[in-house]
């Protein structure tokens, strides 16, 4: 992208004033210490753009990872719910990174921000194409299902398409974001896309349970005892299949034997409905049109500038235009199915 390039102009921001200017070196350092914790390292900034995230290692020797919440997206009940499904899911003994108790809490607020520390969970990163990983995966999945279906949450909002298609679209169409002469078409196709999805989706009916709701391979850490997992920020009620479409790759007969593998090692905790797997699609579908609104809505945060430089330039925007037909043309054929049609 040339360097000169005027950048995006965004209208009808929600909560854009305040993101995270204020949020200094010394003033990180004061807050972690409020909480009785003294960093004996320097901070190292990880890579999340949504929240701001570091780890540091404690004048005790404890590495940690302290987590700043991005102003007006979730309320503080919203946060601790997501707190308090953590701590239960490891009380299950499942392997998932939990905030840190410290006196009787775990979010915690300094000069405006609130933020959280959880224990740094030491691993590489998960191999999707490792069978013997994603069978572990999958097994833990189903042992995450198994307890998440017990029952719901009360203060997450619900995965649907209305939140993740109809709102984003709207979103969109009001922001100068997409190029003049490139409008008609993108929205004409995003449009097509979501309807597809949307009549999909009333085609079927099933329960929705408490989600990880972002459970792509990044959020999973391997360690020497197997799977870790991370980041329940985007957790909320929806279909199963949302925690699972993620680690499915390449072409279809790839992602045929990774389903496979995946759902053989879930269902030896919990029972999957494969008619969730038409699903699949218009998941992808949803997540495409959010990603672009997401980063839009965002835009005047300096990481997404920083970050998502191409994101202003009208060959991205002609880009998406031919990854939504595509996207319409999958939405077309027939879902992922273990039986030969």
């Amino acid at each position: 992208m040339n360097q000169n390039m005027t950048p995006p102009t965004i209208t009808n921001t929600r909560g854009a004033a305040f993101h995270f200017q204020a949020l200094t070196p010394d003033l990180i350092l004061d807050a972690i210490e409020s909480l009785g914790v003294y960093p004996e390292t320097g901070l190292l900034a990880l890579n999340s753009y949504e929240n701001r995230v570091y780890q540091f290692r404690s004048d005790e020797g404890l590495r940690y990872v302290v987590k700043f919440y991005r102003p007006d997206r979730w309320s503080d009940a919203q946060i601790q719910e997501e707190h308090d499904y953590a701590l239960a899911l490891a009380a299950e003994d499942i392997p998932m990174a939990v905030p840190v108790i410290i006196e009787g809490r775990t979010l915690h607020k300094y000069q405006g921000f609130r933020f959280t520390l959880f224990p740094s969970l030491g691993g590489r990163a998960f191999e999707v194409d490792n069978l013997e990983q994603l069978e572990s995966v999958g097994r833990f999945i189903g042992r995450i299902h198994q307890y998440a279906a017990q029952t719901s949450f009360a203060e997450r909002e619900p995965l649907n398409p209305q939140i993740l298609g109809a709102e984003p679209l709207a979103w969109l169409k009001q922001s100068d974001l997409v190029p003049n002469s490139l409008r008609l078409p993108f929205f004409t196709v995003v449009e097509q896309v979501l309807a597809k999805a949307n009549a999909i989706w009333e085609r079927h009916s099933f329960a929705a349970i408490r989600l990880h709701g972002d459970l792509h391979p990044g959020n999973i850490l391997w360690t020497p005892d197997g799977p870790g997992f991370v980041d329940l920020d985007d957790a909320r009620m929806g279909p199963a299949i949302q925690d699972l479409w993620m680690m499915l790759t390449g072409d279809r007969a790839q992602q045929l034997m990774q389903l496979e593998i995946l759902l053989e090692a879930y269902e030896e905790f919990c029972e999957f409905d494969t008619r969730q797997l038409a699903l699949i699609e218009p998941l992808r579908a949803l997540r495409m049109v959010h990603y672009n609104a997401w980063i839009g809505r965002r835009w005047d945060d300096p990481a997404f500038p920083m970050n998502f430089p191409w994101f202003g330039d009208e060959k991205y925007w002609e880009q998406q235009i031919l990854s939504f037909k595509e996207q319409l043309y999958a939405l077309g054929e027939p879902p992922l199915s273990l039986v030969p049609y």
